[in-house]
């Protein structure tokens, strides 16, 4: 079976499998990934046996599977230890596979998945970069956003940048508008997303 690393991925055809009984988990982890990757199908699986009824499982991505259904069927998930993604309740590794913390805040999960590029998952994400080649924030919105993502509040940005408070608002606005964002997290998705920061800045 080929690693999707080593598969000229089209875009549209990029899968990701969620396979948790928790449907709260599943519907949050669904809007996540249709936010961080918009061209992604992201398909919901309540155990094993509904993912392994599809028969080829070669055009999945990423497994994000719930540990409990991860333990029970530990010898399935273990033929796919680069695809698979274990939801975890704190900070519990397992030898030799990726784990995501689900407990933990929406800019601290969003940083986690992001960070997954730097464990040899990056198609994806070069993927999502294409999509949208033309810059559509000012060199002047970019500063802001950097440090937006960065955890620095309004009157902090303007201080660095030598702004009125108001100005950044309004920069801090126009971005918002202009990327389609909902939440700070989504600003930080972007603009990982667009290589205008990198994990390590956040």
């Amino acid at each position: 079976m080929h690693h999707p690393g080593n598969m000229p991925f089209d875009t549209a055809n990029i899968k990701f499998a969620v396979i948790d009984s928790n449907v709260l988990t599943c519907i949050g982890l669904q809007h996540l990934l249709s936010r961080l990757l918009p061209m992604a199908e992201i398909q919901v699986f309540s155990n094993t046996k509904e993912l392994m009824e599809l028969g080829d499982l070669s055009g999945f991505l990423h497994f994000f599977v719930s540990s409990n259904i991860y333990f029970q069927q530990t010898i399935f998930f273990r033929q796919f230890p680069k695809k698979t993604i274990v939801l975890v309740n704190g900070d519990m590794q397992i030898k030799d596979i990726h784990t995501l913390n689900i407990c933990q805040s929406e800019k601290e999960l969003v940083s986690d998945f992001m960070s997954l590029q730097h464990m040899g998952h990056d198609h994806a994400i070069n993927m999502a970069r294409q999509v949208e080649e033309k810059q559509v924030l000012s060199s002047r919105e970019i500063e802001v956003a950097i440090l937006l993502c960065k955890g620095y509040i309004n009157k902090e940005i303007a201080e660095q940048l030598s702004l009125a408070t108001t100005t950044v608002i309004s920069h801090r606005k126009n971005i918002m508008e202009k990327i389609h964002a909902r939440s700070l997290a989504d600003v930080i998705i972007y603009c990982v997303v667009k290589g205008i920061v990198s994990i390590e800045e956040l």
